[in-house]
């Protein structure tokens, strides 16, 4: 691969970095809104750096061009019949190289979607304790009915709060449809602290509907708690018996 070649590889990261950070919010598929700028900036240095190294590149071809010519006998300028070849050998590179354009033309031409109950069967679902001893760690609930919660808040509290304040409440949560193991299914989300490689899962187990919905169907659903039995464990999978479902869009930010 030339070195002109590498520096317009550069160019398109930098643009598709750009792309996706400046025109729409396809970047919430990938990391959180917060690392916005952080994705303009890198852009920015892709393009400017892959823009030195093109005008680096053919400023030296066209000095290359200007210096005087060997004569047919191989000399200064024109080397040797076994210099050029290597020289041509280590310009080209392997073809391999081209391969590193494949992302750029998944993000630009594909648009990979965020991730979903593909991720949340294969992982298990995450309640983290929370830091501060017994129950001081959870506040008292709004006194809204139905309350609206997020379906990480509700499996912590449903799993770590020895205070029962979720038993007869109202709830309504917000997730995508995975399938359960031995039938069932799951209201899931996904959320992470930077990007989609460090996504955690969090899981309730939906009670009381005929038929399963189908994979990755975003919903709203009311219900209430229904415990059953599993606390205490950062894998457990609390459970919600369902009042009403509703199909709904999904969200702008996939992960919050």
């Amino acid at each position: 691969m030339t070195r002109e070649t590498r520096a317009l590889l550069l160019v398109l990261f930098g643009a598709c970095v750009l792309r996706i950070s400046l025109l729409g919010t396809s970047y919430l598929r990938y990391v959180r809104e917060s690392m916005r700028p952080y994705l303009i900036a890198s852009g920015l240095l892709l393009v400017a750096l892959g823009v030195t190294g093109v005008v680096l590149a053919l400023h030296a071809q066209l000095r290359g061009r200007a210096a005087p010519g060997a004569g047919a006998d191989g000399g200064q300028d024109g080397g040797t019949p076994e210099q050029g070849p290597a020289r041509d050998h280590a310009q080209v590179g392997p073809r391999s190289a081209w391969l590193l354009t494949l992302p750029v033309l998944a993000v630009l031409l594909i648009a990979p979607p965020a991730l979903g109950s593909y991720t949340a069967q294969r992982s298990e679902s995450t309640a983290v304790e929370p830091s501060r001893a017994g129950n001081a760690a959870f506040p008292p609930l709004p006194a809204t009915d139905p309350l609206t919660m997020t379906l990480a808040d509700f499996t912590v509290r449903a799993v770590w709060d020895d205070s029962g304040s979720l038993a007869g409440r109202r709830v309504v949560l917000t997730g995508f449809a995975t399938p359960a193991k031995g039938g069932g299914w799951y209201l899931t989300r996904l959320t992470i602290s930077c990007c989609a490689a460090d996504a955690l899962t969090h899981k309730v187990l939906i009670r009381g509907t005929t038929s399963a919905p189908a994979a990755d169907t975003w919903l709203r659903v009311e219900g209430t708690w229904h415990p059953n039995g599993q606390t205490g464990r950062e894998d457990a999978i609390p459970a919600l018996d369902a009042k009403k479902v509703t199909r709904v869009t999904q969200p702008l930010d996939p992960y919050a």
